[in-house]
């Protein structure tokens, strides 16, 4: 589920080949440009303004060279709202940002699928578009939370406005670099613009810093670190999940799901094994676009995230997805907490937190219309959208039952492990074959058992809506002033409230 799936996929062959090699093309010489760019362009060598026009017009050449004159709507798109943050004002320029970003964005891919080619699922330009509509949107709510903090509640208030909020409004070069700089405009991942301008002035702790941590930033400013390691290792994994993908995407098809003969004729335990498997080997082409574009960011020097416990530095400030949690993620949660991870920041930052009603239902919405029109979209994220309300459910319900000895608990994982990987296979199914009458075939074949199932535990496991329970954390403010309340997610999913 995400902004990169044209890449290595179905689609015209002739077009599929070329718009495929000129993306790698394109990626490797922006690995290569990174590398450049971080060393004879280095903060300590050159102004911000030298970086920051570098970085935009390689970003403009990579985006013509792989998307033609398409690549004209990034710069459309980018001037239109950012004469939008210029008229209007402060109060709100988010929404309108928001509003006229996602409709151009919306107006390109309806365009593209039922204009030019429906079912075309190629490299095309409406996926670099994507992540300018998220840059775009943060950026705009950035502004505004460094003005207006009263619509963030909670930890938000503390987390999202002291790190992300943007005090004053940047120029037309540092907004078109922090858009289309050649690093992300390809594949993203999106960040902070805080983060982007902090790197590119070369000092990419530095609106983070915290009074526990300025000494262990002070290790940043006097050496700093060295990404090649990170660089080597990311590429390694990239091209090692390409490999993977081109060996085994054509031995379990996903279309198969819902052939005649094989639903006929086949047990319904291996259908539950086809389907996972089928969709196991869809998810290296991720990993290769997300880990390559992560090392792309790392090469020129932007990603570092501080150092861990053991004293090494770690380079995940802007990485999008960790693959082990994902193969092993033991709740629905989890799974999209650790896939696509920027993606889920944005939404979390833009619609989740500011929500006061159905934020989890507003937000799945959200992601369905940025993804595109394909009506396989829209399936996936209604069906998801259950299947998080019963997932929260079990574990606020049944979880606590488990937790009394390690083999209970161990039980507990084996089983929402597996649960949790079906559930996900599930739900995507459409997101791949795109179509409404295919998907429509594929639940129909499972007679809608996840959704029935999802929707029972639902109603008989309720959990207090986010609304309530932040109503409640509120009142223990006022009664406790001396604690600190704050809701914080832990590694699973679950709400809970902890006191510093």
């Amino acid at each position: 589920m995400n902004h990169c799936s044209c890449v290595l996929t179905v689609g015209s062959p002739g077009l599929q080949e070329l718009t495929q090699v000129n993306f790698v093309a394109c990626q490797l010489c922006a690995l290569l440009s990174a590398f450049w760019f971080r060393l004879f362009l280095h903060p300590s060598k050159t102004s911000p303004f030298i970086r920051h026009v570098v970085a935009t017009l390689l970003g403009i050449y990579f985006a013509m060279f792989c998307f033609g004159w398409y690549a004209l709507h990034f710069l459309v798109q980018s001037g239109l709202t950012y004469g939008i943050m210029i008229l209007t004002g402060v109060e709100h320029m988010h929404k309108y940002c928001l509003l006229v970003a996602l409709s151009y964005l919306s107006l390109c891919q309806i365009t593209r699928v039922y204009v030019f080619d429906y079912g075309m699922y190629t490299a095309d330009f409406t996926g670099p578009m994507m992540v300018i509509t998220q840059k775009i949107t943060s950026l705009a709510f950035e502004i505004h939370d460094g003005k207006h903090t009263t619509s963030l509640t909670g930890s938000a208030v503390n987390q999202c406005v002291s790190v992300c909020a943007c005090r004053r409004m940047p120029s037309l070069l540092e907004y078109f670099s922090y858009n289309c700089n050649f690093m992300g405009i390809l594949a993203g991942p999106t960040c902070s613009y805080n983060d982007y301008v902090a790197f590119i002035e070369g000092d990419p702790r530095r609106h983070r810093d915290q009074e526990a941590d300025r000494k262990s930033n002070s290790k940043l400013r006097e050496n700093e670190p060295s990404p090649n390691t990170e660089v080597a290792r990311k590429v390694a994994t990239s091209f090692f999940c390409l490999l993977v993908f081109l060996s085994v995407c054509k031995v379990f098809p996903v279309e198969r799901n819902i052939d005649d003969d094989f639903i006929a004729n086949t047990p319904f335990y291996a259908q539950v094994v086809y389907l996972y498997l089928s969709m196991l080997t869809t998810r290296p082409k991720y990993y290769f676009v997300w880990t390559l574009a992560d090392a792309i960011n790392n090469a020129a020097g932007f990603g570092f995230n501080g150092y861990d416990g053991n004293g090494a530095p770690r380079w995940d400030l802007i990485s999008n997805l960790r693959i082990l949690n994902i193969e092993f993620a033991t709740s629905f949660k989890v799974f999209l907490d650790n896939w696509n991870i920027q993606t889920a920041h944005w939404l979390k930052r833009v619609c989740y937190e500011r929500c006061p009603y159905h934020p989890t239902a507003a937000t799945f919405i959200l992601s369905a219309m940025w993804h595109g029109a394909y009506p396989g979209y829209y399936l996936t994220f209604l069906t998801g959208i259950v299947i998080t309300l019963a997932a929260r459910a079990v574990r606020h319900n049944v979880r606590p039952h488990f937790l009394h000895s390690p083999s209970h608990k161990l039980v507990y994982d084996i089983i929402t492990w597996a649960a949790t990987q079906i559930a996900i296979c599930y739900t995507v199914v459409p997101f791949v074959l795109l179509s409404i009458g295919p998907s429509i075939k594929f639940y129909r074949s499972w007679y809608f058992g996840l959704h029935i199932g999802c929707v029972l535990l639902a109603v008989a496991l309720p959990v207090k809506p986010r609304h309530l329970r932040l109503k409640e954390q509120q009142k223990n403010l006022l009664h406790e002033p001396v604690q600190h309340h704050v809701e914080a997610t832990d590694s699973d999913g679950s709400q809970k409230e902890k006191t510093t």
